[in-house]
């Protein structure tokens, strides 16, 4: 390695990643259901009384029941109209395939994908009535699969957890595809595969720790009560995030939902909503 490149590395490594905080305003909310218009009001009256205390500043509530809308593409054209700065949900809207746990239904696909805020997803009430969720975000769990310079996640989530909660900052690196990239080397002679194994290990998981770091410096420095928690691994992704939400009594995820380079769902965004049906996800 000549000189140059050396100082390049060495500058690098000295390069921190920062925590860079934004506002999250949340006036408008809207709430969708396939329930009659008293169920979904007495459902919306309820959240804002308990799980979602957080957003009692809110000043306006949209509920959408049953019957409001007659197609997907009118529920759009209102959303465009009334611009909330967030919608409320659930899976399987106006169908029956709640009964069978594989899929989001149509509404909710399109809605995360076309709509520019965030979406709620909340458990469908015939699965987990509201007597059983938490009473409020007390541990709020954020992830992600590039949590170094993610602000926005880290914003959402801080809005969302109650005051004196955890926030959760979560990236667990895929344990599978580091072993691959650690056989590539271990086929090149002029690199010793130990070495790589344990200097790479240790860069990809140092850089999500210092950026958690910096979260939390941040939230001092702002007298919030809410404390920062680190979940920074290596894993199975799907396998560790299930098991991260039940040792830690997860109330709220936090996850991402677009990606710039496709129209589908992120990443693991979809087998994570179909799988936790009963865990509230803020889809961003």
């Amino acid at each position: 390695m000549s000189r140059i490149d050396q100082f390049e590395s060495l500058f690098k490594a000295a390069a921190h990643p920062v925590y860079s905080p934004g506002e999250v305003s949340i006036r408008k909310v809207m709430v969708i259901t396939d329930h009659d218009a008293d169920a979904t009001g007495a459902y919306a009256a309820r959240l804002r009384a308990g799980f979602l205390q957080t957003l009692a500043e809110a000043s306006e509530w949209i509920e959408v029941p049953a019957g409001q809308m007659a197609n997907l593409g009118e529920l759009l054209a209102l959303t465009e109209r009334v611009q909330p700065d967030l919608a409320i949900t659930w899976r399987n809207l106006h169908s029956s395939a709640w009964r069978w746990p594989y899929s989001l239904g149509a509404v909710l696909e399109v809605l995360t994908q076309h709509a520019g805020f965030p979406v709620l997803l909340m458990p469908r009430p015939e699965e987990q009535p509201l007597d059983a969720l938490p009473a409020a975000t007390d541990e709020v769990m954020a992830l992600t699969d590039h949590l170094v310079d993610d602000h926005r996640i880290v914003d959402w989530g801080l809005r969302f957890t109650r005051p004196g909660g955890e926030l959760i900052l979560t990236h667990i690196e895929d344990s599978a595809a580091f072993e691959r990239i650690i056989a590539v080397i271990g086929r090149i002679p002029e690199i010793d595969t130990d070495t790589a194994r344990e200097l790479i290990g240790r860069r990809l998981l140092e850089e999500p720790r210092e950026y958690v770091a910096s979260v939390a410096q941040a939230v001092t420095g702002a007298a919030s009560t809410v404390r920062v928690r680190e979940v920074v691994r290596m894993g199975h992704h799907l396998a560790e995030i299930t098991g991260v939400v039940q040792e830690r009594g997860v109330d709220l995820l936090v996850l991402n939902t677009k990606d710039d380079d496709q129209s589908a769902m992120h990443g693991l965004a979809y087998p994570l909503a179909v799988e936790l049906r009963t865990l509230p996800m803020l889809m961003l």
